[in-house]
């Protein structure tokens, strides 16, 4: 009986090594299908979290001053997990790039912060100069009533030298561009994003005028999100 029970055990052991060994590899093939992703496919999830916005009204203040811009088209691309390696497979097929070389991208942007949007302002009417205090915040959808609720972006420019933070759209220069890291937690510690949130919604101030874009919360954000606060 004993040498049975032993038998048994080594077989269990081994049945539970070969679906581990298989399993490893099947993880490891899902992470990386981004480097089969066709030109089209990598363009379309590049593009999935680009959104238009405004700050202002077309008609605020306009003919009373001149010496400042008084409202503001905005761009804004949420590079969640997705869109960073659609970038990366962008600047791949775009520059002949190894694999290994497409992984090293995508790892150097996954390092910039827990979670980073492109922010592209266009002033409009006036000056044309954009105000260096505007601020960016990152929240659940209508969480305005509550600020405690959203976190404040840091523009961070030194991203603008990441491949896999450029997005996929074609550059406008029209617009200024700028990279800001949000982190994933409030500053009660709580997640940003809990369980039941939805939409997300970026606000970006300049002066004293707001305006807003938002995108569903993608199951990859809620994952690092639940990451993130089972750390902390």
């Amino acid at each position: 009986m004993m040498f049975r029970a032993r038998h048994f055990a080594d077989v269990c052991l081994m049945t539970a090594a070969v679906a581990l060994a298989q399993a490893v590899p099947a993880a490891d093939a899902a992470q990386e299908a981004y480097l089969q992703w066709s030109a089209p496919q990598a363009d379309t999830i590049g593009k999935s979290t680009y959104e238009n916005g405004k700050v202002g009204s077309r008609w605020d203040g306009r003919l009373l001053k001149t010496e400042r811009a008084i409202n503001f088209k905005i761009r804004a691309t949420w590079f969640t997990p997705e869109v960073i390696r659609a970038s990366a497979r962008h600047a791949q097929l775009r520059n002949r790039l190894s694999d290994d070389e497409t992984r090293a991208l995508v790892r150097e942007a996954e390092s910039a912060g827990p979670t980073v949007v492109m922010v592209e302002i266009d002033p409009r009417e006036g000056s044309g100069v954009i105000p260096s205090d505007w601020e960016a915040f990152l929240q659940p959808k209508g969480a305005s009533a509550n600020p405690l609720q959203g976190v404040r972006g840091v523009d961070t420019p030194d991203l603008r030298k990441l491949q896999a933070l450029q997005g996929v759209m074609q550059r406008n220069y029209d617009y200024d561009r700028f990279w800001v890291v949000f982190p994933l937690s409030r500053s009660d510690g709580k997640p940003l994003f809990a369980d039941t949130a939805t939409e997300a919604e970026l606000v970006v101030r300049i002066r004293d005028k707001e305006g807003k874009v938002a995108w569903k919360v993608p199951d990859s954000i809620c994952q690092r999100t639940r990451v993130l606060g089972k750390a902390n």
